[in-house]
């Protein structure tokens, strides 16, 4: 099924925002950087800097806080601070499992990256099996001009010994897609910066994050690891008391969520692309529950601030707030998605409830009602 472009033979990914987390650490080390000068580093910038050449970027920074000294000069200050946080930077989801299924079916990957060799080499260390997974590693300091020149992934694909045509590319950055669009390559968005995705009209398709991804489209060997509409994720868990929920989601939807503040679960919520999860629920004087949650803006609604939205698949009679609720989150269903009419979305919730509720049935899933965080939890309470 290549519903998309043109069949293509290999893959060129990018790295930062792409397969790993960036952006976090690098507003924590301006953050630290600026206050030195009595500058308070705006979230906001980061959209100024993502996916251009370090010198593009400290040129960007020097800028907009009126830094006094030149851009090598503020580069040779904060790459040591960089450096010595590569170490904390996460794959993003779905990256491992791109990178082994690409490999272990023999499709050849290379990585482009802006950012200078001796910061890649240091940022993948630290990913076991990524550096032997790609056939060639070209960087922004092995090239004349960065993205958005196609210069990085003409060369690229020289190395690789296929056509330009014949390559994929995978991007999160504006620069990046233009400069694989300039070297006549097919290219995947998946942007790194939310509600943003509008702007990327030039990529190919644009997908919300990697676990979106579907080779197939491109004529490359699928995932085979969707079972029944899910797909299986490294358990991961969230926890607090229930704050809100039956306001919005009982009255508009019809649909009871039991929603937890965001407050502490920043990092949590920026690791997680927006999308629909299920896994286990458990009230802590009620048992165990089914539940299928969403994570994000609700484009429906148009949220500000990302929430985490768990609706637990039973009917009660009251509710429960402030109840401490315990999420073990399992699998993943689909993407964050507006909808035309409030009905569609009702009847998209409840579709992604009914996955939910017989995908919890197949003991792939069923075991995590015993997952070793519940029992932790009880302990806690005695």
């Amino acid at each position: 099924m290549n519903s998309l472009g043109k069949l293509v033979s290999c893959v060129i990914v990018d790295l930062d925002g792409t397969l790993v987390n960036t952006d976090g650490v690098v507003s924590e080390v301006l953050k630290v950087y600026l206050v030195k000068y009595k500058k308070k580093w705006d979230g906001r910038e980061a959209q100024k800097i993502i996916g251009k050449t370090p010198i593009e970027a400290a040129a960007a920074i020097i800028e907009d806080y009126g830094l006094p000294f030149s851009k090598e000069d503020l580069l040779s200050e904060i790459q040591p601070m960089f450096s010595d946080q590569w170490c904390k930077l996460k794959a993003l989801p779905g990256a491992y499992r791109l990178i082994q299924h690409l490999s272990g079916h023999g499709v050849q990957m290379a990585l482009a990256s802006n950012s200078p060799r001796a910061s890649i080499e240091k940022k993948i260390s630290y990913h076991p099996t990524w550096k032997e997974s790609f056939t060639t590693i070209i960087a922004g300091d092995e090239v004349k001009a960065g993205k958005p020149s196609p210069e990085i992934f003409l060369e690229a694909a020289k190395r690789l010994s296929v056509e330009p045509s014949k390559c994929l590319v995978i991007e999160d950055s504006l620069p990046g897609i233009t400069a694989a669009k300039a070297a006549n390559m097919e290219v995947v968005a998946v942007p790194s910066l939310p509600k943003q995705s509008h702007l990327y009209t030039a990529a190919d398709e644009v997908i919300n994050s990697l676990l979106d991804l579907r080779p197939e489209k491109w004529g490359l060997p699928p995932f085979e690891d969707w079972i029944d509409g899910t797909l299986p994720l490294q358990p991961w868990h969230i926890g607090g008391p229930v704050i809100k929920g039956y306001g919005r989601g009982s009255k508009v939807l019809g649909i009871p969520t039991a929603n937890l503040s965001v407050e502490g679960y920043a990092t949590i919520l920026s690791e997680h692309p927006a999308g629909v999860y299920f896994g286990w629920a458990k009230l802590s004087t009620r048992g165990f529950y089914k539940m299928v949650m969403s994570i994000g803006w609700n484009p429906y609604f148009n949220n500000t601030e990302k929430t985490i939205e768990p609706w637990l698949l039973h009917k009660f009679d009251d509710d429960f707030y402030g109840e401490e609720l315990h999420l073990v989150i399992v699998g993943y269903i689909r993407p964050e998605a507006n909808f035309p009419s409030l009905e569609s979305l009702i009847a998209k919730i409840h579709e992604d409830g009914k996955i939910a509720e017989n995908a919890l049935e197949l003991p792939l899933y069923a075991k995590y009602k015993d997952d070793i965080y519940f029992k932790s939890v009880d302990d806690s309470h005695l």
